[in-house]
């Protein structure tokens, strides 16, 4: 199909974007083949009356098996997700929750996911069978199962454990098999992890095992994203070849030279952590030690971001999507949180959400800006987000690889919005 969007006003996702009004997208099948100022004959017109059109946001940090529902991460539910994922009618089961998770995810604008910790091979399945055009979904960059050790972080859910730097080697291979698009490695703890009060992200992975990870996969031409909730953590993680640190921490000289040396770059999370650091414990139903190293987690996302970003080391942004109170529809907030807690521009953050995020999953050539020759990952709202991120809420049009997609309902979970609306 050929589509001529018109009446529009376009924010293209560039560093200086400004609304541009009078210009006609021309989207032939998936790709846009031009911006003009008039239709050409042989499009089906589609009249935007005056909205504001932009390119998808993209989420650099989701776990797809989990909906942000609250609840405590406990033994019990570690041991039920490893249950689940080793039998064939509950791995389907999983699957398919997966499935609408991921739909959520595209209903909500969100045109590309970066999953960072997933289950078994469901990540790498549902990516194939969206590209297959099997089923409706966002564009999936996977790592599927993410590597640990033993009692390290989502170690025996989420993540395999391994032992040394061998049994490292061998893992990557083991999930390369699957072709994923990264691989995820567990460096530290986090907040829920830790016993010690004020020693949040806990140093697991050895030096060794980190090392390993970066130099097989990068042999296999796969980047590695290290979750980090600590200076030591995000120092080691980046000495030892890490591509992305996702979350962060506190930072110093030596990290932040660190970050330039090896051309590394951060995932900044801010969403999961701002309710253990700033919600009552009574609501989270967390410990004084869960809310003390909380509130040390989320400052030291910010400040890692802050001073990432004054020394020109590309910021990106995820959810951490599937932590409590995280759901798979509110990438806005996070782009919100960036803007409010960081203290960027709007417009700057929406830049962040789209191109940045896109440069920082190497998709930059494909999509995050509103370009000839780019996918039509677009989404619709009907006021300016350059006003007011939270315009990004709800959009009332979203199109992925050039197909719209009609039927934008989610079920939402009213406990969790009314709660974060508290913090807009």
């Amino acid at each position: 199909m050929k589509y001529a969007l018109i009446n529009g006003i376009i924010l293209d996702g560039t560093k200086d974007m400004k609304p541009q009004s009078g210009k006609v997208i021309l989207i032939d099948g998936e790709i846009i083949e031009d911006i003009t100022d008039e239709v050409k004959d042989g499009y089906e017109i589609i009249d935007l009356k005056g909205q504001y059109v932009m390119p998808g946001l993209i989420n650099l940090h989701v776990h797809l098996p989990s909906s942000g529902k609250p609840k405590k991460i406990s033994k019990v539910y570690m041991k039920m997700a490893n249950f689940i994922l080793n039998h064939k009618v509950t791995l389907n089961i999983a699957r398919k929750m997966c499935e609408g998770y991921a739909l959520d995810d595209l209903k909500s604008g969100v045109t590309t996911i970066r999953t960072v910790g997933g289950g078994a091979d469901i990540d790498t399945t549902i990516r194939n069978m969206i590209n297959d055009g099997k089923i409706d979904g966002p564009r999936i960059l996977s790592s599927n199962m993410a590597i640990s050790v033993p009692g390290g972080h989502m170690a025996g859910s989420l993540a395999y454990a391994v032992n040394n730097k061998d049994e490292a080697r061998v893992m990557v291979d083991k999930i390369a098999e699957d072709k994923p698009d990264l691989i995820k490695i567990m460096v530290t703890g986090g907040v829920l992890d830790a016993r010690v009060k004020g020693e949040p992200g806990e140093v697991k992975m050895s030096d060794e095992i980190i090392k390993a990870v970066c130099d097989r996969a990068h042999e296999l031409g796969l980047r590695v994203a290290a979750h980090t909730e600590s200076p030591l953590g995000v120092k080691n993680a980046l000495r030892n070849g890490v591509d992305t640190i996702e979350h962060g921490a506190k930072p110093d000289d030596e990290m932040i030279k660190l970050f330039k040396d090896h051309g590394s770059m951060l995932v900044a999370t801010l969403s999961p952590a701002m309710p253990y650091a700033l919600f009552d414990r009574s609501v989270m139903n967390t410990s004084e030690v869960e809310q003390y190293n909380g509130q040390i987690v989320f400052n030291g996302i910010v400040e890692c971001a802050k001073e990432c970003l004054k020394n020109d080391i590309p910021v990106g942004l995820g959810t951490d999507t599937g932590c409590p109170y995280t759901t798979h529809y509110n990438m806005w907030r996070e782009v919100y949180y960036y803007h409010k807690y960081v203290g960027v521009s709007n417009d700057f953050a929406l830049h962040t959400a789209t191109l940045i995020n896109a440069r920082i999953a190497g998709i930059d050539k494909i999509t995050g800006s509103i370009e000839k020759g780019k996918s039509c990952d677009l989404i619709v709202t009907k006021n300016n987000p350059l006003d007011s991120l939270i315009n990004l809420k709800d959009p009332a049009m979203v199109f992925m690889k050039g197909k719209s997609i009609i039927d934008l309902h989610i079920n939402k979970m009213s406990e969790v919005d009314d709660m974060l609306d508290r913090y807009l």
